[in-house]
């Protein structure tokens, strides 16, 4: 998997340590006065989409503190003091190993029998492509996770991308947690079918909105979108691999610009959090136009949306890019 080598590190803000006795909780699913502070379960998120599962399923009865703070680029996660004590006393820590190493090496000294890994969980895992997509620093510029000699490809983390898989880690977190506080299993339990329903819900949209597309190729900055191109039959292509931070080789570009010429390719994806400068510099030499997809890795600073209004806002973005019916 990744080494923190791989990754820029970038100091979290300072005034994270006041927003970790901040909780994000959501309305809860089960019945009676709401569980107190001292009550609750404190879960610890790695990053958005799992603090979005996790507050689904736990309601009131949890705490949910994400380590990664609103607009920050979670592959970059540093953490704080504060945050590293919070492992060692929440009460579960729900994570993706491989997709933050920073991460992945303070659980394994903090909090080895707390922490969930999501990616367990989830059936038929991606492999990511290595630095083939890399430029020639290797190591500096490699992508996320690149395989040695020998080695076996990386696995792409981002499985939150397809709705279902979703539900998936909702089910995982309610396990857990009902092994934590057996009396509020019910709640659960509860939480996790309300999540499941409004994730079915939300891939039947997916379903219905791109059954007819004119193109199925999904260009994009960097390989954050293979389950939902699995999920919703496209063909992803990445400018550069895994890492969002990546620098793809001048072969990689020109590979990819000769495809979107020769297979009529109208939009190039670009990230919300990330330097859309790859994806300017194919659309440039082809005459494609450039969209946002949102890989959910986080939230804008200062943003109302949610994992499913953004995954509504992708779809958009897709239905329109794509020239789905």
């Amino acid at each position: 998997m990744a080494s923190p080598a791989r990754f820029a590190s970038r100091t979290a803000p300072l005034a994270l340590s006041i927003a970790l006795l901040a909780p994000a909780v959501l309305a809860g699913c089960g019945g009676g006065a709401a569980p107190t502070t001292a009550d609750r379960l404190t879960v610890v998120a790695a990053f958005y989409p799992l603090e979005y599962a996790a507050a689904q399923v736990g309601g009131d009865n949890v705490e949910v503190v994400n380590l990664t703070p609103p607009g920050a680029e979670p592959h970059d996660l540093e953490l704080s003091p504060q945050q590293v004590a919070l492992l060692g006393e929440a009460d579960l820590v729900v994570y993706a190993a491989g997709f933050q190493p920073a991460l992945d090496e303070a659980i394994a000294q903090q909090a080895p029998d707390r922490a969930l890994d999501v990616l367990t969980g989830i059936p038929d895992l991606l492999e990511g492509h290595s630095d083939e997509h890399g430029d020639e620093h290797g190591d500096e510029h490699g992508d996320e996770g690149a395989a040695q000699p020998g080695e076996a490809p990386p696995i792409d983390p981002h499985v939150w991308l397809n709705p279902l898989n979703m539900s998936v880690i909702g089910d995982e977190i309610a396990s857990r947690l009902s092994a934590l506080a057996p009396e509020r299993s019910g709640d659960f339990a509860s939480g996790a079918q309300s999540l499941a329903s409004s994730m079915d819900d939300l891939n039947a949209e997916w379903a219905a909105g791109t059954a007819e597309c004119a193109n199925r190729l999904l260009v994009v900055s960097h390989e954050a979108f293979g389950y939902l191109a699995q999920a919703y039959d496209f063909t992803q292509v990445g400018i550069a691999g895994l890492s969002p931070e990546a620098e793809p080789s001048p072969a990689r570009l020109a590979e990819v610009v000769g495809l979107v010429k020769d297979q009529g390719v109208t939009t190039v994806y670009y990230e919300t959090l990330v330097d859309p400068r790859v994806a300017e510099t194919v659309a440039a030499e082809t005459g494609a136009r450039t969209a946002v997809l949102d890989p959910l890795e986080g939230l804008p600073e200062g943003s109302d949306g949610n994992y499913v209004t953004v995954m509504q806002e992708n779809l958009a973005q897709v239905r329109e890019g794509q020239g789905c019916a």
